[in-house]
């Protein structure tokens, strides 16, 4: 693995997890570069994720196939720097109805899902680790629905604009429609009122 690479990798498990020196050293086999050009799929639908990805460059998008009207939804971006798995299938080995996109040229160093259990029972850091992965995962999908819940189109939009200042420059007004749950002229109408204040 490439020393700038590995030290990207070790600077945020250790922030994420608080791995330990040995922790790291310990997991430093298993992790290994994965290149996606644009538009390639890091998980396809209804397959089994048998990965967990830290995403070094490039941005992704998580979304669904509405299997009566084909319309795509986009549930989540994520961008450089975030870990990047299906969890649900990850962890229970069942098939997964969502698909993960590459939206720019990206490189993950990913690890196998085999290679974590390993490492899971050999260290309580790594343990750690997953039960973090979880926890992190649970609180995105529960601020999600709640969004999509309690908040207007609009208030969404901000949301997206406060966490990805860049989103507007790397992914298509069509995509964040659909993240939004809204048609393209609603976008416009909300962009604008957006910009006046």
């Amino acid at each position: 693995m490439d020393s700038t690479k590995h030290t990207v990798l070790h600077d945020h498990l250790q922030q994420f997890a608080q791995l330990s020196e040995a922790d790291l050293q310990l997991g430093d086999a298993f992790w290994h570069i994965r290149a996606m050009p644009k538009h390639d799929y890091f998980n396809f639908r209804n397959s089994v994720c048998r990965q967990v990805g830290f995403i070094l460059k490039g941005l992704f998008r998580v979304y669904y196939i509405d299997p009566k009207t084909e319309l795509e939804h986009n549930v989540y971006f994520i961008p450089e720097h975030a870990f990047l798995t299906s969890l649900k299938g990850l962890v229970t080995q069942t098939t997964c109805p969502y698909l993960i996109e590459a939206l720019e040229d990206a490189e993950l160093l990913v690890i196998d899902r085999d290679h974590l259990q390993q490492l899971f029972a050999q260290s309580h850091g790594w343990e750690r680790f997953g039960r973090l992965l979880a926890e992190n995962y649970f609180m995105f999908n529960q601020m999600r629905s709640e969004s999509l819940l309690t908040q207007t189109a609009e208030e969404r939009y901000v949301d997206l604009l406060n966490n990805f200042p860049d989103i507007l420059n790397r992914v298509s007004l069509g995509h964040i429609s659909s993240y939004l749950g809204i048609k393209g002229p609603s976008l416009s109408r909300i962009r604008a009122q957006v910009a006046r204040r």
